[in-house]
């Protein structure tokens, strides 16, 4: 527990020590050599041209051809997280802005260069091509993405028709580029003045902050005001979001997908049936999720639990606080079942300044890893506020660039990449690490059970929380599908009628206010469609990994470690179905609901020994 000053007084930029921030240098060393970078690049684009029509002439010729596709890739996605880093750590500079509109517009030239290639394979004889990858060795980084071509073959067009769409996406991008600069740079945020005299802006940053304040008319005050804000707005939210809908059904129709979520599922491979087992099994859990409630009602030492007391600490008087070499310190201990290598690759990034950790004015909200500049590193943004949350998150997105530091290095660039069902596996499997890592140190039963609670959180926040997500972006999709009005309003009344299902409201488990009808709009994962339910399954998949790997079951670590050193070099259910979990039953889910009742059996146990006052 930390006695320094865990955030800084200041959210100037300028004045937050350089240790603290991430180092974009290692990317380009300039903005002049970014620049260079980037017309060196735009100059080769053209060079896919050559190749238009002679991919099949011979196993060389197409090894050719797919190198230069795939080094183009790789060299305009370095450009472009150098870009979304200096976007991202300000978001009011236009300048930046400009360069990553400029990356996308070239993401664009080269998709649509490129748009041959896929309608070329499809036309080959699918036996001479497997001749030729087998017979030429250039090929063999390109195996899987040729074979899955071929899996999609039916939703592959012509060769025109794949360059339109090429062409389109730029604008597609429009509706969740219009929401982020709305939400992050342009939006009125408002200000309150707390219980202690406090004025503060209630912007992303600082409504986070407030809603876990251990003063309820505070807590209050905080969700009121930030959801009527984005009340006001609910016209210009409900036309963002039904773009973003209708850009979704544009897509899957032109590609002869039967439905949204058929499309989106898709890419990676997942059945549709996985996403519904995910909403179904937790609906069945619900009354272990009322359990949960009803638990942190009766921590709180409330009569009616409110919508804003469901991020109030659990135990106001202990402040679990820490600096960010604290953080740090607690961070690699957690890690130590994974091993020396691993735990020194994590030190060498907190010390290297691959993490931004702390909130600035204009700095994108939120938290994310980003490791997909192959030839770099990863890097993590961070809203660190000092709390035992922020270390929670830390370890989260650091799970997040190991798989991208231990991919990258195992895999060729082809197959570096993985799917996002897999991602947040190794991001919540850091995050059990982490808390029982913690559990086993604390012995203050009141700390220990913030702790407990922390996790119980952890799982509101993931299984059950994600999935609310989940099961209403589906119903919105279906929305639209049956050309319903997709305004503000509602897409509004939907979200609230689910929510008050998933918290009990009806039964008096949880109060959830009108103004909870505009919280859909807080949420920037809904532009990307069907993503938010892999957080959901991720953490079930990792609850399994994380629990052989803690108790020393032989080859747990080693599974693990070949899991997150796979990149895309198969499908996700295969990759985990490898490393030992079937997302494909109720196992997953099950087992995690099963450590949630025995956590919450110790909480009951903690607060009836009188060990922890209420």
């Amino acid at each position: 527990m930390s006695t320094p000053q865990s955030v800084p007084a200041t959210r100037d930029r300028a004045a937050i020590d350089i240790r603290h921030t991430w180092h974009v240098g290692d990317l380009f060393p300039s903005v002049d050599a970014w620049r260079e970078a980037g017309e060196g690049l735009a100059a080769r684009v053209s060079g896919l041209g050559a190749f238009k029509g002679r991919l099949l002439e011979a196993p060389a010729v197409l090894a050719e051809a797919l190198e230069l596709r795939f080094d183009l890739d790789r060299t305009i996605t370095r450009l472009y997280v150098y870009a979304s880093c200096l976007a991202d750590q300000d978001t009011r500079v236009a300048a930046h802005q400009g360069m990553q509109q400029q990356m996308m517009q070239l993401y664009t030239a080269i998709g649509a260069a490129a748009a041959f290639i896929e309608p070329e394979l499809l036309a080959g004889d699918p036996a001479a091509i497997a001749a030729a990858c087998a017979g030429e060795p250039r090929l063999a980084p390109f195996r899987v993405y040729i074979e899955d071509i071929a899996r999609r073959a039916a939703h592959t067009l012509s060769g025109a028709e794949e360059k339109l769409l090429a062409d389109a996406t730029l604008m597609a991008a429009s509706p969740s580029d219009i929401y982020g600069i709305l939400t992050n740079a342009d939006f009125p945020y408002p200000t309150v003045t707390t219980s202690d005299g406090r004025v503060m802006r209630l912007d992303q940053s600082g409504y986070g902050e407030l809603r876990t304040s251990p003063v309820r008319p505070d807590r209050q005050l905080a969700m009121d005001t930030f959801f009527a804000a984005h009340g006001a707005f609910k016209g210009t939210m409900g036309m963002a979001m039904n773009g973003s809908i209708q850009r979704a059904r544009f897509f899957a129709s032109a590609r002869r997908y039967p439905s949204t979520i058929a499309a989106a599922l898709d890419g990676p491979n997942i059945p549709v049936a996985v996403y519904d087992r995910l909403v179904e099994g937790v609906n069945r859990q619900l009354p272990s999720f009322h359990r949960y409630l009803r638990l942190r009602r009766r921590l709180l030492g409330v009569e009616t639990l409110e919508y804003h007391d469901l991020y109030a600490p659990l135990v106001p008087d202990v402040d679990l606080s820490y600096t960010p070499e604290e953080a740090v310190t607690h961070l690699l201990a957690s890690l130590a079942p994974l091993g020396g290598e691993y735990v020194d690759v994590v030190a060498r990034g907190c010390r290297d300044r691959w993490i931004d950790w702390y909130p600035n004015d204009g700095k994108r909200s939120g938290a994310y890893s980003e490791g997909a500049a192959y030839d770099v590193h990863p890097y993590v943004l961070l809203n660190y506020l000092g709390k035992f949350h922020d270390v929670s998150t830390l370890s989260h997105e650091i799970g997040h660039a190991m798989h991208s530091f231990y991919s990258n290095r195992a895999q060729p660039y082809p197959t570096a990449g993985y799917q996002t069902f897999v991602a947040e596996v190794a991001s919540t499997f850091n995050e059990e690490l982490l808390v029982d890592y913690m559990l086993a140190r604390l012995t203050d039963p009141a700390a220990r059970l913030s702790v407990l609670g922390s996790y119980l959180e952890g799982i509101k926040g993931t299984v059950f929380r994600q999935t609310q997500f989940a099961e209403f972006e589906r119903a919105l999709h279906a929305m639209g599908d049956r050309g319903e009005p997709l305004t503000g309003e509602a897409i509004g009344a939907l979200y609230i009628g689910i929510t008050r299902r998933y918290y009990g409201h009806e039964q008096g488990v949880c109060h959830v206010p009108d103004v909870i009808a505009h919280e859909w709009s807080f949420i920037p994962h809904f532009y990307r469609d069907f993503y938010v339910f892999q957080y959901a399954t991720s953490f079930t998949a990792s609850t399994a990994l994380a629990a052989r790997v803690q108790a020393g079951e032989p080859g747990a670590q080693e599974r693990y470690l070949q899991f997150i050193s796979a990149g895309g070099s198969k499908y996700p259910i295969e990759l985990l179905k490898d490393a030992g979990v079937d997302m494909t039953t109720n196992e997953p889910l099950d087992l995690t609901i099963a450590k949630m009742e025995r956590v919450m059996d110790e909480v009951e146990q903690l607060v009836a020994s009188g060990a922890v006052a209420r």
